[in-house]
């Protein structure tokens, strides 16, 4: 039987902070990860936009019960869009997919009052380190826009409410990430 399945590029990736399952990497065309805010939310969360050309690695899995009511409520500031044709991928029970993006009239540019949390941050590279492996999550980095966006270190008192505990390894790779990329990293 074929189900309904959605592609997730950030936090969904982590299986740690979701019950969807079975979850196939998978990879899309046309679209780039960037670091927006929606106005309804007071930190900067990932989204996309369209781009010819672009590749980005992620996860599809079945939507529960084929139901979109739970993931639309956690992905609540988001838009739904059909992406079926341009996610490749081993499953076989997939009738279509669809991702979630921060609508482009919503969309702001995060800033010092609106950052990055470290915790989310935390969680998301978790996923794709467990996923794809270091050069998955270096991949992440590299094709995602806006790492120039003030990240708060909120790993002491997570504001994410599926915030993870890192391992040492993890938590040496994205503290090691962020000062490479020399991100603003602020308590």
């Amino acid at each position: 039987m074929k189900h309904p399945h959605f592609f997730g590029y950030g936090s969904l990736v982590n299986r740690n902070t979701h019950e969807f399952a079975p979850i196939h990497p998978s990879r899309i065309t046309g679209w780039r990860r960037i670091w927006r805010r929606a106005p309804n939310r007071p930190a900067a969360f990932l989204s996309v936009i369209a781009e010819p050309g672009a590749v980005i690695e992620g996860v599809i899995a079945p939507v529960p019960n084929d139901d979109w009511v739970a993931l639309d409520a956690r992905e609540f500031s988001y838009t739904r869009l059909a992406v079926t044709d341009t996610v490749h991928h081993a499953a076989t029970d997939v009738r279509d997919i669809s991702i979630y993006a921060i609508p482009p009239e919503n969309a702001v540019r995060p800033d010092a009052d609106h950052p990055i949390l470290l915790s989310y941050v935390d969680a998301v590279l978790q996923g794709y380190l467990r996923e794809f492996g270091e050069d998955g999550a270096t991949r992440f980095i590299q094709t995602t826009e806006g790492w120039d966006t003030p990240v708060r270190n909120d790993r002491e008192a997570p504001v994410y409410p599926r915030a993870q505990v890192l391992t040492a390894c993890e938590r040496s790779f994205v503290d090691d990430m962020l000062l490479d990329m020399r991100a603003r990293v602020f308590a």
